[in-house]
């Protein structure tokens, strides 16, 4: 046992966030603490961490037990560069690599005792110095760097030059470093891209020690929690498992404690009538039985109802008029910032009831290729042209589309003169803005609050075509669901840049990727990419995928240099189309055969049941006639079964 939380409870003011919170951690065990915002999660590791005193309760680390802890926000400032900063994270092979180098001076000048003592001295210290890793620190701390995505361009940036996400990734990478027996991570995926998302998850899955992480990051916590800590009401519940099986089984439960709770309802309210009853006989023994069975009704422990979801933001999306087959066409587009070569000669197009997903490493230019397509950019080469009836909904991850000087009432109204006061009042309701709420300043509000506003306002425009620019950005994880459902249920089309791959692979019919300053189509959801990444990146962004360097568990190992060829963005668009042309026939022949399959085998039933009618089987030359189209039909259904498979 690491490290044990008991009874602990907390308070701000009469708000009670944590209630006897109870529960403990393992080593080696990943732990992920989950919860919608506010909750109370990043509340318990500060208390964990002593840097908030709790009202009650205690949580104790294991003796000796060292602890490193990444807050949420949690950037560094120092003078160093990137490089050196993380080297100093490994203080204690420094000063033992210095011991050894100035041992190595000095034995050039002693002889006899003096010399084999030095020695002695000399063959420990190395010994200790392998033992602690030292000939592998460079690579080790080279490796974790790549990972975190640094380039090597950038290990000799000054810490305080950077950027705030990118000194976060630094205080990250020297925790890593310091490889604490237990280490409390708030929030780690926030400032990182896919595949530093991707390696943090290697890393910590093979991690010696245990973890205990704040994510909303669902796709992460499958790869790496084992034990899920649920903070819902104040109230802890731990289920074992990812969060697929937390999720799973958190249905089950929810499911279970309502079904209680109505039948625990039915049951008082059935005593409520025969109390009532009783009572209207107006005899000394009647009313004596139903105050016995008042007495006993009072005695009862009463179930709370289980919260509905139904009562977190609730959003539909409902396109005003519907779009052309063809929703958008970009030809040939390129854009560029001074030297920098964000993409050149893209091409793609997204049809009527398309779930599209753009992905790609940090500053490939996704949020710039949507505000092309916004008109809020303008590319410098290339034609972005919309299809007949599409009105587009823009949702933006810094907000740009709300004023900030207006209050959220404002906001909706100026937008929407039609809408009445209580039409207006009600949708900020379904966004969780409710009484005086409504009053505040755009500028007062946080980025989640911020985020849901502009969804309002998306759910208002009854646009047929959405473009979305991280619209998971500050949602917590029910937030999350609802909006996956919404967009699962939507009837538009849909274009969105996304760091979250769960939310991906629950949305996405097909997605983009931007690498190598070119796109790579996948005909399908997030693990379908996971699966294709290699084979069609090396197809259609050979540079970019004969240049990669994977880093895992802090020692980078460089892939081969191939000699790429010019990609030719025109041809790879053709084969792209003709791979989807392919596809789609696929799609269609397979819909064909499933109907045709499902006619004959209707149609075989209704043989087997004409033939047991009298007026039939007493018909030889029926008889004939029914038995061989009963013949037929098998023939072509065992035909159609084979292409069933095959089409599969």
């Amino acid at each position: 046992m690491i490290l044990t939380c008991s009874h602990i409870s907390k308070s701000f003011g009469t708000d009670r966030v944590l209630k006897d919170v109870s529960f403990q951690i393992e080593e080696r065990e990943k732990a992920a603490v989950v919860g919608i915002n506010g909750a109370g999660k990043t509340t318990l590791l500060k208390i964990i961490m002593r840097e908030l005193d709790a009202d009650a309760g205690s949580a104790v680390f294991a003796r000796g037990a060292s602890v490193g802890y990444l807050a949420q926000h949690d950037a560094l400032s120092s003078e160093n560069s990137v490089y050196e900063e993380l080297l100093s994270a490994r203080r204690e092979i420094l000063l033992l690599e210095e011991r050894i180098r100035t041992l190595e001076q000095d034995m050039k000048l002693l002889k006899g005792d003096a010399l084999a003592q030095a020695l002695e001295t000399y063959n420990r210290l190395c010994t200790e110095f392998e033992n602690q890793n030292g000939y592998a620190c460079e690579s080790e701390i080279t490796g974790i760097l790549k990972g975190l995505g640094f380039a090597p361009d950038e290990y000799q940036k000054r810490v305080d030059t950077l950027s705030g996400g990118q000194k976060t990734r630094v205080a990250l990478g020297k925790l890593l470093l310091c490889a604490p027996d237990i280490i409390l991570l708030d929030e780690p995926t926030n400032h990182l891209d896919m595949n530093s998302i991707a390696w943090l998850e290697t890393y910590l899955q093979n991690y010696a020690g245990a973890v205990v992480i704040v994510a909303h990051d669902r796709y992460f916590l499958n790869k790496v929690a084992t034990k899920i800590i649920e903070l819902d009401g104040g109230n802890c519940t731990v289920f074992q498992g990812n969060y697929s099986a937390y999720a799973e089984k958190k249905t089950m439960l929810r499911n279970a404690q309502l079904k209680a709770y109505w039948k625990q309802q039915q049951e008082i309210r059935h005593q409520e009538e025969v109390i009532a009853t009783l009572r209207s006989f107006n005899r000394e023994k009647s009313i004596k039985r139903a105050q016995s069975r008042v007495k006993a009704l009072d005695k009862i422990e009463r179930l709370e109802k289980p919260s509905e979801i139904a009562d977190k933001m609730r959003i539909s999306l409902e396109p005003r008029v519907v779009s052309g087959s063809d929703v958008l066409t970009a030809q040939g587009l390129g854009k560029s910032f001074g030297r920098l070569t964000l993409f050149s000669d893209l091409c793609f197009a997204v049809k009527r009831g398309e779930r599209v997903a753009i992905i790609g490493d940090n500053g490939t230019g996704k949020t710039t290729l949507l505000k092309i397509i916004n008109g809020a950019e303008n590319a410098d080469c290339g034609t972005v042209s919309l299809g007949s009836n599409v009105h587009i909904g823009y949702y933006d991850q810094e907000h740009h589309v709300l004023h900030m000087e207006k209050t959220l009432f404002e906001e909706l109204s100026d937008e929407y003169p039609a809408l009445n006061n209580t039409r207006i009042r009600n949708v900020l309701a379904s966004f969780l803005f409710t009484g005086e709420d409504v009053f505040k300043r755009v500028a007062d509000l946080s980025g989640g609050e911020r985020g849901r506003l502009s969804l309002a306002k998306l759910m208002l425009s009854e646009a047929n075509f959405l473009i979305l620019d991280e619209p998971t950005n500050h949602l917590d994880v029910i937030s999350r669901e609802i909006l996956e459902n919404a967009l699962k249920n939507y009837v538009g089309t849909v274009l969105y840049v996304s760091h979250d791959r769960y939310f991906i692979n629950e949305t996405a019919t097909r997605i983009l990727e931007l690498t190598g300053n070119t796109l790579v189509n996948y005909l399908g959801n997030y693990d379908y990419y996971l699966e294709k990444k290699d084979e069609l990146t090396g197809i259609y962004a050979p540079q970019t995928s004969g240049q990669k360097s994977t880093a895992l568990f802090g020692a980078a190992v460089s892939a081969p240099k191939e000699d790429a060829k010019e990609a030719d963005g025109k041809r790879g668009w053709k084969q792209q189309k003709e791979e989807q042309a392919r596809a789609r026939k696929r799609q269609n022949d397979l819909r064909r055969t499933e109907e045709r399959i499902s006619e004959l085998e209707t149609r075989d039933k209704e043989i087997d049941a004409l033939l047991l009618l009298p007026e039939v089987y007493g018909d030889a030359a029926k008889c004939v006639e029914l038995n061989k189209e009963k013949y037929d039909v098998s023939q072509e259904l065992e035909t159609l079964y084979e292409l069933w498979e095959e089409l599969c």
